[in-house]
Parts: structure tokens; sequence; C-alpha cells
């Protein structure tokens, strides 16, 4: 077996550390008190990129509207944009819509529990298709978040450019068996309370750009607009938006790509809109 992390007595000195810190200072989150597979699932997309208290409210609004993965799939899109908006990143809101209809077809309404099989959903990656069955089923796999690498390179002093395949194996000689949900849950709370990015110093992979006046602001901006309303005329939307840099039509085009938004003729209005993909 691959080794990053050789040193055993250190192992289960940090293990106890990590543990006896989260019985003192654990957090608490409505989808820390569900095994439901969907709703974890519906959290950690939720969670992607986006604080935890933030995520809160969302989440709980969500389950009242979307209790399971058949609501969901039966939606409108423009009831689950609407919930999703103030989260950022809309796609994700499409894609996590994508996933229940999948689900649906493949996996008769049921999430499934493989990381393998999850993986196959859309905008399921590397860390999602692990979290989930760690979250609900208490599966013995390694998650490795932009907190956990954190923690990792910080408390076992490796260099920041360790390879991702190295953290993840680190990872998983660190997970304690037969309690990978509170390892997780406890890795979570001591990265957000105790080792953060300023207090470590130490860089997430990905740096995310400034918000407001970028492309994402722009298109958030008009997805928004469109889901308050039936279509916006062309004409409008580039009139409304003329300090775009880059030029509405590219983020037009990109939201039709993404399934969001039709281009319609309505002739009778005034000219081409645009509305919300049925």
């Amino acid at each position: 077996m691959n080794t990053v992390l050789p040193h055993h007595k250190r192992i289960e000195v940090f293990r106890r550390k990590i543990l006896d810190f989260y019985g003192y200072n654990r957090r608490s989150f409505p989808w820390r008190e569900t095994r439901d597979r969907y709703a974890v699932m519906v959290s950690e997309i939720m969670l992607q990129q986006t604080q935890a208290e933030r995520v809160v409210p969302k989440f709980t609004a969500w389950m009242d509207r979307f209790p399971d993965v058949a609501a969901l799939a039966s939606a409108p899109l423009r009831d689950v944009l609407a919930l999703w908006s103030g989260l950022g990143y809309n796609s994700r809101g499409q894609r996590l819509q994508s996933c229940a209809r999948m689900v649906t077809e493949r996996f008769g309404g049921v999430v499934p529990a493989a990381p393998a099989e999850l993986k196959t959903l859309p905008g399921i990656g590397d860390y999602t298709c692990r979290s989930i069955p760690v979250f609900a089923d208490n599966l013995d796999v390694a998650a490795v978040d932009t907190n956990i690498r954190r923690i990792i390179i910080h408390e076992f002093a490796l260099p920041q450019e360790t390879s991702k395949r190295n953290i993840q194996v680190a990872a998983e000689q660190l997970l304690p068996q037969g309690c990978s949900r509170d390892w997780h849950n406890a890795l979570m709370d001591y990265g957000s309370i105790c080792l953060t990015s300023r207090a470590t110093g130490i860089r997430p992979l990905t740096k995310q750009s400034k918000f407001r006046g970028s492309k994402r602001w722009y298109r958030g901006r008009l997805l928004k607009e469109l889901v308050a309303s039936e279509q916006l005329l062309l004409e409008e939307i580039e009139e409304r938006y003329s300090d775009c840099p880059w030029g509405m039509r590219e983020i037009i085009d990109a939201l039709v790509r993404d399934g969001l938004v039709d281009e319609i003729d309505n002739t009778n209005a005034g000219g081409m809109a645009l509305r919300i993909r049925e």
C-alpha cells in the first residue's frame, strides 16, 4: 500500500486530537441530522464554494419544496432556479435537477450509494461522489475537499505542492474505520474554526475571481430577472446591460448552451426574446 504518512503513532495522536475537538466544538446543521442520501446530495452540492451558514435557510426551503427525488425531477426549471437564487453558480441548481432526473431514470428514484455510480451523475466529482455516502451511509472512504487538504498539509508539514493523489492517500491513511461520518464532520469543523486559509497561509488549489462585474455576476443578474419575468426582449437586455465589457451576446449564448434559457421569436412583442427553459 502506498503511504504518505509513515508514523502510525503520529496518526493516532492526530485522530484523537480531531475527535476530541469535535466532541467540544461540534457545529449543528440540518443536513447533519439526516441519513437520507438525497438530502445529503442536496446539501453537498449547495455547500460547494458556499459558506455553511448561508446554505442553512436555502437547504431548509429546498427540502420543503423538493422533499425527494421525484419532486425535484418533475419541477419546472424556473422554480428550481428561483429557490437556488442567492447561492451563486446557478448551473449547480440545474445540474442537481438533472441528477434527480437521471436517478429517476437509471436508479429507480434512489440516489446510489456507490461512489463509482454517483460519479456518473451531472456535477458529481471526485469529492462529492465520496462525501455523499460518507455522510449518508458512514461509508469508510476518504473524501478530500479544500478544508481537509489544508489540514493534512498543515498538520503533517507537507509541501503545498503535494499532489492530489498523495493527499488522497494521506486522507485514506488517517481515516479511522467505522466512524467516517463523524471523522469528516470533525475535520470540516476543525478546518472552519481553527485551521482557516488565513490562519495557515495555505492557498486553495483554485482561487475564485472577483465576483462583482464578472461574467458570472452578469449571468446571475440576467437569470434572476428571467426567473421573475415571463420573458425579456434581447434588445431590452442589450440596453439594460450595455455596461457589460464582454457584450451580453456571449453570456446569452452560454446560458442557451447550458440549457438554462431558450431564445424565442416573439415578433408581436418586438423581436427575439429570452425565457427560462420549460
